[in-house]
């Protein structure tokens, strides 16, 4: 999937097809959906994976290379390991520190993490199975902020319909939210306890 498709999706779904007349504009849309995907992201981050050099008797690791960073999951170090050796580890900002028994000897660490999903005009990091939960995201978040604008505004669809459109919004949106709790990464028992540290 890709941007234009998304949008057309979210369009099909908040009614809004005829290309003469939007409500929304595609700058809009694509607001609302950029919305969306940064919410899922804070959810379910894309997993990555990282090298990055340690220094000689230094715990802490300088991660700020490490862009659009979400989350720091897991550190492995010593690499090379079996089983792997992952470490006990704070994060403030971009300095990680190690809390291992281990003392860092210059070598590379492993830092296993959760970046940002990007959806763009090519193409998209969201799993196929999600993109209809980042759709109703987007949905409700257009459909709350039209609601917002149609206040004090004539309408043919009466005074009735900014309440109308923030109720669908509302329930759009909490729609979305209970699915990414569901599926949210803070709720996921987490295994690493059960690797050697």
């Amino acid at each position: 999937m890709d941007l234009n498709t998304m949008r057309t999706i979210v369009r099909r779904d908040l009614k809004d097809e005829d290309p003469g007349n939007y409500r929304w504009s595609d700058d809009e849309l694509d607001r609302h959906i950029a919305h969306a995907v940064k919410e899922f992201s804070d959810a379910v981050p894309l997993p990555t994976k990282a090298t990055l050099s340690t220094s000689t008797g230094a715990r802490v690791i300088d991660i700020s290379p490490l862009t659009d960073r979400v989350m720091v999951e897991a550190v492995e170090y010593p690499v090379d390991k079996f089983p792997p050796c992952y470490q006990r580890f704070a994060l403030w900002g971009h300095a990680l520190t190690l809390f291992g028994d281990e003392v860092p000897d210059g070598s590379n660490c492993n830092v296993y993490y959760g970046i940002l999903h990007t959806l763009d005009a090519e193409a998209s990091t969201i799993p196929t199975k999600h993109e209809d939960l980042v759709a109703t995201g987007a949905e409700g978040y257009a459909a709350v902020e039209w609601a917002s604008y149609a206040i004090n505004r004539v309408s043919v669809g009466g005074i009735t319909t900014p309440r109308e459109f923030l109720t669908w919004g509302n329930e759009r949106l909490k729609q979305f939210r209970t699915e990414l709790k569901r599926l949210g990464r803070r709720n996921r028992v987490r295994i690493r306890q059960l690797y050697r540290v």
